[in-house]
């Protein structure tokens, strides 16, 4: 008898929707890196960054500061504003985060997201992303300015005259649009959201052992590649191929 084909279980993709001005999304970053490095198959995960945006219609960037906007936002005064403020400074410093809010210069993100993909394309998505992240949060750099930016993800890995070009073009603008499409499709309504192996949502900054958890759970329930019952047909394997 001859035996079955074996079959291929292929690597498992986490697709990560959040926006560079979110400092949940920026938690969120942090809870994931520390599931991931729990996971026994880390290796074989891709983590995919997508694009969304809070606030579409933002300036380059908003005057103000970030308890009176929030205050606007939400509708609430600015006391209670500062407490949510103080809440989430205290929070990501228990994950080892340092949020200045007095230092914050947020904007619009649209260009942030579009070399984010550029960063996808040159291997270097997750060290551009924690770049902006950090800007944004920490440093408090202006992360709607175009030149701002290129010196940011250059310091993470990007060429500048290519995320020059990029700023100066609409390149990666239909990608972009395209992640919010799918968030939308999704239902997705707020960030930061993982999608794990294309079937399992998970919404917030859930802690690190919950995240791990999803997981385990989707690398032990994936369907792997089953090969068809066929003959072998020609082909190429490795450098030698049959003719």
């Amino acid at each position: 008898m001859t035996p079955s084909p074996p079959s291929v279980a292929p690597g498992m993709k986490v697709e990560i929707w959040s926006d560079v001005v979110c400092p949940w999304c920026y938690v969120g970053k942090r809870r994931f890196e520390q599931a991931l490095a729990g996971f026994a198959h880390r290796d074989e995960v891709e983590v995919v960054w997508r694009a969304f945006e809070l606030d579409s219609t933002a300036p380059a960037e908003r005057t103000g500061g970030y308890a009176e906007n929030l205050a606007a936002k939400y509708g609430t005064d600015v006391p209670r504003a500062q407490q949510m403020v103080d809440t989430m400074t205290a929070t990501a410093a228990q994950d080892g985060l340092e949020l200045r809010f007095d230092r914050a210069r947020p904007g619009n993100t649209f260009d942030a997201h579009r070399l984010l993909h550029l960063a996808a394309e040159r291997g270097v998505q997750d060290a551009v992303k924690e770049r902006l992240l950090r800007a944004t949060f920490t440093e408090g750099e202006p992360i709607g300015d175009a030149e701002t930016l290129v010196r940011l993800v250059t310091e993470a890995g990007l060429d500048a005259d290519e995320a020059r070009e990029v700023l100066a073009t609409d390149r990666f603008a239909a990608e972009v649009r395209g992640d919010q499409a799918q968030a939308r499709a999704y239902g997705i309504t707020g960030v930061p959201f993982f999608v794990v192996d294309g079937r399992y949502g998970v919404s917030g900054a859930q802690p690190a052992q919950a995240l791990e958890q999803v997981l385990a759970q989707a690398w032990a329930e994936r369907a792997p590649l089953q090969m068809a019952r066929t003959a072998a047909g020609p082909g190429c394997d490795g450098d030698a191929c049959a003719v």
